[in-house]
């Protein structure tokens, strides 16, 4: 039985994978407020009703869309945190400038940045209004890399320090003010600042 069970877990995981990574080409090629749900379907090889049984819907395939891709951001912020030890100003500094530079180069960013300023907003609330997942998810990492490697620091300063960091991030890739690299060290003194 369990086996059965973890064999049904695991063929819906690489369902939805399919068809979120459909949603995600389609959304970078023609943008958010074209992909139609039965285009998600035909893109994946399914039938549009299996994609709203998986998603109830586009808000819902959309948080997912936006969930994956912040877990990608996310998991390269850990890397560059985790690649600078104790050193807050280097590991700030490097998960930073990751960050706006991937950001500025990841299409499906761009097409959400592109599809918001055109007034379709189903994924850029993601980015503002509903940024819950990123700061939650970026959080936790930013305070498992604290835990590890700053272990002195006041829980409620790195939570603080986080939080505030992952929003004036979110801030300069939604309006940069300049280029990654002098947003991400002026960012990166602001980080430090908060964490004293």
């Amino acid at each position: 039985m369990t086996s059965a069970s973890s064999y049904r877990e695991a063929t819906r995981a690489r369902l939805r994978e399919s068809l979120v990574a459909a949603a995600r080409a389609l959304t970078v090629a023609h943008g958010w407020e074209h992909v139609r749900m039965a285009d998600v379907a035909s893109a994946a090889g399914v039938s549009r009703q299996t994609v709203y049984n998986e998603f109830e819907g586009r808000p819902g395939l959309a948080e997912a869309l936006a969930t994956a891709e912040i877990r990608h951001f996310v998991a390269a912020v850990r890397e560059q945190l985790f690649a600078h030890g104790a050193d807050v100003r280097a590991a700030a500094h490097a998960a930073i400038l990751h960050t706006l530079r991937e950001a500025e180069a990841n299409p499906l960013v761009r097409a959400i940045l592109t599809s918001a300023r055109g007034g379709a907003d189903e994924l850029f609330p993601f980015l503002t209004t509903r940024s819950g997942i990123v700061l939650e998810a970026a959080g936790a990492v930013v305070e498992e890399w604290a835990a590890a490697h700053l272990p002195d620091a006041d829980p409620a300063v790195v939570h603080l320090a986080a939080a505030s960091i992952i929003r004036l991030t979110v801030s300069h890739i939604v309006l940069p003010l300049g280029d990654p690299a002098t947003s991400a060290t002026a960012l990166a003194e602001v980080f430090v600042r908060l964490m004293r």
